[in-house]
C-alpha cells in the first residue's frame, strides 16, 4: 500500500497528526529494518513571523516543516539519519543511510538497549488561539505598536512570532510518546535619537502577554534614557531585570550535567555540597512548572524528573542521562539528549526561587547603583569560575537616592556568575523570562552588589 507524502502543507494551523499516523510512519521504518533496534523521531513545526522596522512591517514569513530522524543499532554500533519526507521511499533511504553509518562506526560497549514503554507526566501547552493567529492578526498588533512609537517620537523594530510543533518518539521495543505545544513571542525595540528601550515576552499561550503594554514599557525606557551620562568603569550595585538574569545564569545549563562533572568541565567540579552561592539562591529543574514549556520526556524517552539542583546556595544534585546514571550507579533523571550525541545531558527547564521585592522596591532601597534591562554579545571567559563578558543595552540607568536619575552609556562587564549569585541582596517574584538567548527560564529580578563593569562601550 502506498501513501502520499506528508508535505509541508499537510499541517494547517492547529491540525496535528493522529497517534495512528505517527505510528504508521514509524512502522514503515521498522518493517524495512534488519537492525537489532530502531528508533524514529518525528518533528513537525509550523512557524510564522511578522518582522517590523522603521515603524512598518517589512517581512512576513511562514514555514511548515517535517523531519523524520531514524536511529539504528547493530551490535553496539549506532547512528542516525534524517529526512524531510515521510513517503515509504524516503523513509527507506533514511533507514539505509542510518544503517550504513552505524555499521561503519566503532562499537560502543556502554551503549544501552533502547527503553521500553514509559509513563510520562501530562502537560497542557497547546493553545488553539496561538496556533490559529493569522498574518492579519499579527499585522494589526504591529500596526498599533508602530502607531504608538510614532506618537511618542520613536522608531519601532521587532518581531511577532506564533507557531506550533508536534513531536513523537517511537522505537522497536514498543516505546511510544508524543507531545505537542504552541508558542508565541513578541520582541520590540524603541529607538530614539540617542537612546533605546526594549521589551520581550514569550509563552505557549499568545494571550499570556500584551504586545502593546510591552511596547509602552520599551518606549518609556527609551524616553528615560535620553541624553545618557557616562560613568567610569568599576564595581556597582546593580538591579538586573529578569531578561538580564536569564542571559547570565543560563550559562550554568551544562554545569549541572553528570557527564560534565565526570569530564572535569563543570564549574561545580570539587564544589558539590559546598556553599558557592548565597543562601537565598535555590534552583530546580522542573518541566511541569506552569511557566515552563517542553516535552515531559527527554531525547531517549525517559520521563523528566523534578530535580533540586541548588539548595540555599549549595549545589546538591546533578541530572543524568541513562548512560551517565549507569556509570554513576544512579537513576536517570530524564535529561538526556537524542543519541548519539557528545553532550550527554542538561537541565533545560531551570526554575529559580524568587522573592517578594518588586523592582520599584529594589530601586527605592538603592542609594547609588545601576538598573540593567538586558545584555547581549555574552561570551564565556573562564568556564571553571564561570566568568562571562558582554555588554548592556537598550535601557541602562543610573539610580541615585532611591530613584532613577538618568540614562547611562552602556558598559562592558566581566563577571563571575558564581560570585554574582553570592552577592544577591534582593529577589523579586520569579517570572518566565525571555532574553538574548533562544531558551526561556523562570527567574526573578535581582539586586546584586559589586557587579564588575570593565569599560564603557562606544554606543
Amino acid at each position: 500500500m502506498t501513501r502520499a507524502p506528508i508535505s509541508a502543507n499537510h499541517w494547517i494551523a492547529g491540525q496535528l497528526l493522529s497517534s495512528a499516523e505517527l505510528h504508521r510512519i514509524a512502522e514503515d521504518v521498522f518493517r524495512s529494518s534488519d537492525a537489532d533496534e530502531a528508533e524514529v523521531h518525528i518533528d513537525i513545526v509550523c512557524d510564522a513571523l511578522t518582522r517590523f522596522a522603521n515603524n512598518c512591517i517589512h517581512q512576513n514569513v511562514a514555514e511548515r516543516t517535517l523531519s523524520v530522524s531514524v536511529r539504528t543499532v547493530y551490535d553496539g554500533r549506532t547512528a542516525r539519519a534524517t529526512t524531510n519526507r515521510a513517503d515509504p521511499g524516503s523513509l527507506r533511504q533514511a533507514l539505509a543511510a542510518s544503517a550504513s553509518l552505524a555499521r561503519s562506526r566503532p562499537r560502543n560497549p556502554s551503549l544501552l538497549a533502547m527503553p521500553g514503554p514509559q509513563k510520562h507526566a501530562r502537560v497542557r501547552r497547546f493553545f488553539g488561539s496561538s496556533a490559529e493567529v493569522t498574518p492579519a492578526a499579527r499585522a494589526r498588533v504591529v500596526r498599533d505598536v508602530c502607531r504608538l512609537a510614532a506618537r511618542r517620537g520613536h522608531t519601532a523594530a521587532g518581531i511577532f512570532a506564533t507557531g506550533a510543533e508536534q513531536m513523537a518518539l517511537v522505537n522497536s521495543r514498543g516505546f511510544f510518546a508524543a507531545y505537542h505545544q504552541t508558542r508565541a513571542e513578541f520582541s520590540v525595540t524603541m529607538l530614539g535619537e540617542d537612546s533605546a528601550g526594549w521589551a520581550k515576552a514569550s509563552a505557549p499561550d499568545v494571550s499570556a502577554f500584551d504586545p502593546l503594554a510591552l511596547s509602552g514599557r520599551a518606549a518609556e525606557k527609551a524616553e528615560r534614557s535620553r541624553c545618557p551620562r557616562e560613568l567610569p568603569p568599576g564595581r556597582y550595585t546593580v538591579i538586573l531585570e529578569p531578561a538580564a538574569v536569564l542571559d547570565l545564569v543560563g550559562f550554568l545549563y551544562y554545569d549541572f550535567a553528570a557527564t560534565a562533572i565526570r569530564d572535569g568541565r563543570s564549574c561545580f567540579n570539587r564544589r558539590m555540597g559546598k556553599q558557592v552561592m548565597g543562601s537565598n539562591i535555590t534552583i530546580w529543574d522542573d518541566v511541569a512548572h506552569p511557566l515552563q514549556s517542553g516535552a515531559p520526556f527527554d531525547g531517549e524517552g525517559i520521563p523528566r524528573q523534578k530535580v533540586l539542583l541548588v539548595d540555599r546556595g549549595v549545589p546538591r544534585n546533578l541530572v543524568y542521562s541513562r548512560a551517565a546514571a549507569k556509570e554513576a550507579g544512579r537513576r536517570p533523571t530524564g535529561h538526556g539528549f537524542a543519541l548519539p550525541n557528545e553532550y550527554g545531558e542538561a537541565p533545560v527547564n531551570l526554575v529559580f526561587a524568587g522573592g517578594r521585592s518588586s523592582l520599584e522596591e529594589m530601586v527605592a532601597s538603592t542609594d547609588r547603583g545601576l538598573l540593567v534591562t538586558r545584555l547581549w554579545y555574552i561570551r564565556e571567559v573562564d568556564p571553571y569560575e564561570k566568568v562571562l563578558t558582554g555588554m548592556t543595552r537598550d535601557g541602562t540607568f543610573l539610580i541615585e537616592s532611591g530613584r532613577i536619575a538618568a540614562g547611562l552609556r552602556n558598559f562592558r562587564f566581566n563577571q563571575s556568575v558564581l560570585e554574582m549569585l553570592s552577592n544577591v541582596e534582593m529577589l523579586g517574584p520569579a517570572v518566565r523570562a525571555a532574553g538574548e538567548e533562544s531558551f526561556d527560564m523562570v527567574v526573578p529580578p535581582m539586586k546584586v552588589r559589586d557587579f564588575h563593569f570593565t569599560e564603557v562601550t562606544k554606543f
